[in-house]
């Protein structure tokens, strides 16, 4: 089927930080959580349209009038900095919403803050981790023997490194869901996660993010950072920054990817984003097929 010929594919995007914080990741050089996640679904197949939601500021994730979530092919979950387990209005009304879209039978995916509310609305746990802050790039994600048949991760080497930023991490899983990859700093790295007439592919890693992200992250964080023995000092931390986004903006660096370790896995946007593209393949688009 050709480009021309191909039906539209509608995607939610759940952007589920606050407003504040998207502002404030804008002002120290990255994009805003939801746009830059639509941005790059998008890239990945040329029959994409998104509606981009903001469920955790008030109304902020109030559908387009007369829609509801079954009108939709799938729903996408972004990161955030928020933790599920404080509860409130701004995370409550994400786990509603994702318990809307498995009892319609709609295919979601989550990156990081995303497979935590699909795990949480399916009647899992989520816990700070405790072994700390996982920063900058996960190492060595293991695929589970589960893996073999799954297809999010059809075309990815095991083991492998993937861009990152999380403090907390899914403790129990849902039941029926299928643990698909994890490493040394968290059992959960990937799940499958079947509730109600749903399925949710999640990750705990960010598959739509760049080096140039990261670093914004790591930026916006700051003194806390420091605070935390990741970096020896303000300046330090500056260098690493820097040095992320001298390699976003010419991959070939090889001298700052040898000094960090970062490989094609994380370098080349193909391999970085194969699980959201198998997913628009693979669960978003015979789902919107079945639906005509």
């Amino acid at each position: 089927m050709t480009a021309a010929t191909m039906a539209t594919l509608k995607l939610l995007v759940m952007d589920g930080n606050l407003a504040e914080t998207d502002a404030s990741h804008a002002r120290h050089g990255g994009r805003p959580t939801g746009a830059h996640y639509a941005e790059v679904l998008r890239s990945l197949r040329p029959d994409v349209e998104c509606i981009v939601l903001h469920p955790a500021n008030p109304g902020g994730g109030e559908l387009p009038a007369g829609l509801g979530i079954e009108a939709f092919d799938g729903v996408a979950w972004t990161g955030s900095a928020l933790n599920i387990y404080n509860g409130g209005p701004a995370i409550q009304a994400q786990v509603e919403l994702a318990r809307v879209a498995f009892r319609a039978g709609v295919p979601q995916f989550g990156s990081c803050w995303g497979l935590q509310v699909a795990t949480v609305a399916a009647g899992g746990e989520v816990r700070a981790n405790p072994l700390g802050r996982e920063l900058g790039i996960g190492r060595r994600i293991r695929l589970t023997e589960a893996r073999a048949a799954h297809p999010m991760f059809a075309g990815k080497a095991s083991p492998f490194d993937a861009i990152t930023v999380h403090m907390d991490e899914v403790s129990v899983l849902p039941s029926g869901s299928t643990l698909l990859a994890g490493n040394a700093v968290s059992r959960v790295q990937a799940a499958e996660i079947r509730h109600g007439k749903g399925v949710c592919w999640g990750v705990q890693y960010h598959p739509e993010y760049d080096l140039n992200e990261i670093a914004t992250v790591i930026l916006r964080y700051g003194q806390r950072l420091v605070d935390a023995g990741f970096f020896a000092d303000a300046a330090a931390q500056q260098r690493f920054v820097e040095d992320l986004r001298a390699l976003h903006r010419d991959p070939g660096r090889r001298d700052v990817a040898w000094l960090y370790g970062i490989q094609e896995d994380v370098l080349d946007p193909r391999i970085r984003r194969i699980e959201l593209a198998n997913w628009l393949e693979r669960l978003v688009a015979p789902h919107a097929a079945a639906r005509g």
